[in-house]
């Protein structure tokens, strides 16, 4: 029989925010465990942190671990960043011959294809904090008044674009090549779907969707 140990964590900036709240991460678990798992199948034990990401210190992972370890369970987890977002640390656990990894929105990719696409993410947050700072100069130079409630959100905003089109970026890889082929949106976004690729947010594509990545890409 499969057997898993789930694995939650939300900071306090990530509880209200689409995609990453406990809500949306037991969706995505959810979905893994009725499309994706192997039946029979196991819970052996839920944990959830709320801590940074950055963190390595979570004793609620430590026990998931341990418990894992344990019994020969695989660690189940929703999107790879609510493991760790630093990738030493998930190369660590990636080099532990014990451990056995499964993450819910990639449903298909083994231990080197998780440890590819958490480089790519290190990379990609270290890019867009460059970026975003660039724009907070660039934005002084200009002779807007930063400070305050007026900073914190022009940071937000900044930030949240920044990611949305490096994120456009990454997905047009995909994108791309299926429109060059003439699929329609809505083929486009069922393709998407079977693949086991997320949108955004972290659910599943329409034809909508799908334009605005184009958009937003080009």
């Amino acid at each position: 029989m499969q057997r898993y140990v789930i694995y939650t964590r939300v900071s306090t900036e990530d509880q209200g925010k689409s995609g990453l709240g406990l809500e949306a991460q037991q969706r995505d678990i959810d979905i893994f465990l009725t499309n994706f798992s192997e039946v029979p199948y196991e819970i052996l034990g839920q944990f959830q942190d709320v801590l940074s990401g950055s963190d390595n210190d979570r004793p609620e992972l430590a026990k998931a671990l341990a418990l894992m370890r344990k019994t020969g369970a695989e660690l189940l987890v929703a999107k790879l960043d609510r493991l760790s977002r630093k990738v030493a640390f998930i190369s660590s656990l990636m080099d532990d011959k014990k451990v056995k990894l499964r993450v819910a929105q990639m449903p298909s990719a083994d231990k080197f294809q998780l440890h590819i696409y958490a480089a790519l993410a290190e990379q990609e947050r270290t890019f867009i904090s460059e970026r975003t700072k660039a724009a907070l100069r660039a934005a002084k130079d200009r002779g807007v008044k930063l400070g305050g409630l007026r900073d914190t959100t022009m940071k937000r905003n900044v930030a949240i674009q920044e990611k949305a089109n490096a994120e456009a970026q990454r997905l047009i890889k995909v994108i791309g090549p299926l429109r060059d082929a003439k699929q329609s949106l809505a083929k486009i976004a069922e393709t998407l779907n079977a693949m086991g690729i997320a949108t955004p947010r972290g659910g599943t594509w329409s034809a909508v969707q799908v334009s605005r990545v184009i958009d937003r890409a080009d």
